[in-house]
């Protein structure tokens, strides 16, 4: 009789034919660096799934191998298949050998080779050393544009004053140079795993003209831009460094966080002895499916969660349509009364 090979070894079949395999089945997402990212399994278009086009073919960082930030779901490319086809093991290893069977698609569309798997954290952490203190640079500029100018002189910001944009398959052109304003992503214990940045136009009055002026590099999932506060008990969660350092501005006693994506707020680690989480939600549909994540799971280890709703698109936006007290008086109604009455400083915005 003949012998097939069990679903591991399918799986590291699938793996050597990891790029075909996505232009064949997450055939809406694009090749970025060393991973391929898409919208989730079902091939929606988005980014907010990864999956690994480099790396040995077992342990720790194998190619194949992929997550979602928006669900905390990951797997193998045989797990992918299950999923997109709603199928059992069996179904699912006569799809994978279907698809192995097939002669591998032309590769046209690749106009280099693959970069080698390398440290990207280390890279961020060398990139924030280049960075310089915000004060008097372009990224001050922007961020007062922003209504923001408390926040220049956090720690969790530098400025880069010619930092690398890189273009993209999906955006071709040159690679070129920008100031930027850098991010600290950092996990729960303070250490450093990624670098947000936002690259600006050179007087510093809104964002460079660029396709993506917004990039990460480094380990973003399940960590986040932080904003000190006295609070040991709450803290407020976020999409966007603006967005946050809005509510920040209103309530600098209280812990806050970006996670810089609604996919990567749903997978945001929370911190133990938390209480109460506020979840400042974009109004946009990525933005509440990112919210209601992050409310589940948080809820499940028995933390109190309260919804934050802007009243335009987000908190900046609201910031700097209605001004610092009307954002205040706006917010205070959904906040609980007791942290209202510690937390919330009509002062500072009136000022």
């Amino acid at each position: 009789m003949p012998t097939h090979p069990p679903a591991a070894d399918i799986a590291r079949q699938l793996a050597d034919d990891v790029e075909a395999f996505c232009r064949r089945y997450l055939s809406n997402g694009h090749r970025s660096g060393r991973f391929w990212c898409v919208g989730d399994a079902f091939n929606t278009a988005g980014g907010s799934l990864y999956v690994r086009l480099t790396g040995p073919t077992s342990g720790k960082g194998r190619r194949g191998k992929w997550q979602d930030a928006a669900t905390g779901e990951h797997g193998d490319l045989l797990d992918l298949i299950r999923l997109q086809c709603g199928a059992g093991l069996r179904e699912a290893l006569a799809e994978a050998r279907a698809f192995l069977s097939l002669p591998l698609p032309p590769d046209a569309e690749r106009s280099r080779p693959l970069p080698e798997a390398r440290d990207t954290t280390e890279s961020a952490r060398r990139m924030l050393r280049y960075g310089r203190p915000v004060i008097g640079t372009p990224a001050a500029l922007y961020l007062r544009s922003r209504g923001l100018e408390h926040a220049i002189g956090l720690p969790s910001l530098r400025f880069h004053p010619r930092c690398l944009y890189r273009a993209s398959r999906k955006h071709p052109g040159p690679d070129t140079y920008h100031p930027a304003l850098l991010a600290t992503v950092t996990d729960l214990a303070g250490a450093v795993t990624a670098v947000g940045r936002t690259w600006l136009a050179a007087d510093g009055r809104g964002k460079a003209d660029l396709p993506k002026p917004r990039r990460v590099l480094g380990t973003l999932i399940g960590h986040g831009v932080r904003f000190p506060g006295t609070a040991t008990d709450l803290m407020v969660a976020g999409e966007g460094v603006e967005t946050v350092l809005s509510l920040h501005r209103l309530m600098p006693g209280v812990p806050h966080v970006a996670a810089l994506s609604a996919g990567h707020l749903g997978a945001l680690i929370l911190p133990p002895g938390l209480r109460h989480l506020y979840i400042a939600r974009d109004a946009d549909e990525a933005g509440e499916r990112g919210a209601a994540i992050l409310r589940r799971r948080a809820e499940a280890e028995g933390i109190l969660v309260t919804d934050l709703d802007p009243r335009e698109d987000d908190f900046n936006t609201d910031l700097r349509h209605l001004g610092p007290r009307d954002l205040a008086l706006h917010l205070a109604p959904q906040l609980d009364p007791n942290d209202a009455a510690a937390h919330l400083r009509f002062e500072a915005a009136a000022a």
